[in-house]
């Protein structure tokens, strides 16, 4: 089985450097072009189910795909981005100011974090893990559209890694990463791939994560 591993499209909140977590944005202009690309490159291979995260960006990213390729997308609870609680909504300067210490906390160790209100990124490994054991198809290769974190953590587990790495891995918007389930064996055949991005490429640097 092939897994392709896609975080949604740029997001009006992306460019305003928030936190996003459970709350909804709409794809930016830029957004939409990139899962466009996403869906003019994906025409040329197709993916045989496509399932995403229930919140809007990623069903607004899939949805483009499935359109151009004649497909439906499905929905999986276990793939929503991580919740940020109190954080959503505000950006990095915001949280600066108001969670000085956990901010540090974050960007040091970042799995002894809980956000107020809030997941840690064991509870989100915890939902990805129940996602590779009992998969909604054994269909190959299945197109996961969902978020940053989820990615993050994805190619960490096949790495043998655990949330402390978070900071270790890069996932660019619209960008294909590809992970293959062979006798119950994971492994890494790409990593952010962006190669159908040329000139759409977000500022991943200037967004809130």
């Amino acid at each position: 089985m092939r897994l392709w591993l896609v975080r949604h499209g740029e997001t009006t909140w992306n460019l305003m450097g928030r936190y996003q977590g459970r709350k909804d944005s709409m794809l930016s202009g830029r957004g939409m072009a990139q899962a466009h690309a996403l869906a003019e490159r994906l025409a040329h291979e197709p993916p045989a189910v496509i399932v995403a995260s229930p919140l809007l960006r990623t069903r607004a990213t899939a949805d483009v795909v499935a359109q151009r390729l004649d497909l439906r997308t499905e929905v999986d609870e276990r793939l929503i981005e991580i919740s940020h609680g109190a954080w959503e909504g505000h950006t990095r300067s915001e949280v600066e100011e108001r969670w000085p210490e956990m901010l540090a906390q974050w960007k040091r160790a970042p799995h002894d974090v809980r956000f107020p209100e809030g997941e840690t990124l064991g509870d989100v490994l915890e939902r990805w893990r129940d996602f590779l054991a009992h998969p909604p198809t054994t269909a190959s290769p299945l197109l996961v559209v969902t978020h940053d974190v989820i990615v993050r953590l994805a190619l960490l587990a096949v790495q043998g890694k655990g949330p402390e790495a978070y900071h270790e891995v890069v996932v660019e918007n619209a960008a294909i990463s590809e992970i293959a389930m062979v006798g119950g064996r994971l492994s890494i055949v790409r990593v952010n791939d962006a190669a159908h991005l040329d000139g759409l490429r977000a500022d991943i640097a200037s967004q809130a994560s």
